[in-house]
């Protein structure tokens, strides 16, 4: 009479549960996390590719963040700028008028108007940042506040900003030096605005001297604007040039992240038919 050992028989069995049961958690756990493994450890060969990788995206992401952070402050130079172009060139087509003519009304108002917006916008802050003070963040880069002030003045005593521009790394190994001082982007304009305070008051009919301070300040506006739109240019090209670089560093940032989710993440499509399969073996165990 053949004769069945139990024991060893049980002992087989319940090591075949073991490993099932051990099967199942795994694809249970690959369909809440969405990986493949738990650790790097059991990905094996892979697993320095995919810390490569991560390290790869980390500076790809932070060198988009930096494009972004500078294309807004040149955005915010290059809105600054306008607003003085356009409150000159304002200034400039009602002085020609005045000239041509030889009546004044209402011009004295129109240069306290485009003094101010020069002077507001020369002083232009981000986040409680001097834009225009170079490394002179704190000070004010424009230091004179009313028209009249100007008169006696020399640029090194209006002009609160220094020659230090900031540079900024936006793309691997590329260090891009970006920034307009007050004195670079308003010298001449200044220039313009003093001779204007110099010819004091402007009433309906301008005095001899009046008229020779008008026709000097309009040459130094004719520079000044020049001038103003030459580092404006500049600007703009740095600015076409950052946000390059900053999309670049976006479309690097979402290679490497494909990279790591074909290493990493689980195919839930074969996950689920795993853990049907990887069930009925359990079941067929615990009835065997």
């Amino acid at each position: 009479m053949n004769r069945v050992a139990t024991i060893p028989l049980q002992t087989t069995m319940a090591s075949a549960i073991s490993r099932a049961q051990g099967d199942l958690a795994v694809t249970q756990q690959r369909i809440a996390t969405g990986k493949k493994a738990l650790d790097y450890s059991d990905l094996g060969t892979q697993a320095p590719r995919i810390l490569s990788a991560r390290s790869m995206i980390a500076r790809a992401d932070a060198h988009a963040a930096v494009g972004k952070q500078v294309t807004t402050t040149l955005s915010i130079y290059d809105a600054s700028m306008g607003t003085i172009d356009s409150a000159v060139g304002s200034l400039r087509q009602t002085m020609l008028q005045a000239i041509g003519t030889g009546q004044t009304t209402g011009l004295q108002a129109v240069i306290d108007s485009a003094f101010h917006q020069f002077r507001n916008s020369l002083n232009t802050t981000e986040r409680g940042v001097a834009l225009f003070g170079g490394a002179q963040t704190q000070d004010i880069p424009f230091k004179v506040d009313q028209l009249a002030n100007l008169v006696g003045t020399t640029a090194s005593t209006v002009f609160g900003n220094d020659q230090v521009k900031a540079s900024a790394e936006v793309s691997e190994g590329l260090k891009v030096q970006y920034g307009v001082l007050a004195s670079e982007a308003g010298n001449d304009l200044y220039l313009a605005f003093r001779a204007l305070a110099e010819a004091g008051p402007i009433g309906t009919t301008p005095t001899a001297a009046q008229s020779a301070k008008l026709n000097e300040a309009m040459g130094y506006m004719d520079s000044g604007l020049a001038q103003l739109r030459t580092v404006n240019a500049d600007n703009g090209r740095k600015l076409a040039e950052v946000e390059t670089l900053a999309t670049r560093s976006d479309e690097r940032s979402l290679l490497w992240q494909d990279i790591v989710s074909r290493n990493e993440d689980a195919d839930l499509a074969q996950v689920a038919i795993d853990l049907t399969r990887q069930k009925m073996v359990l079941e067929a165990s615990y009835s065997v």
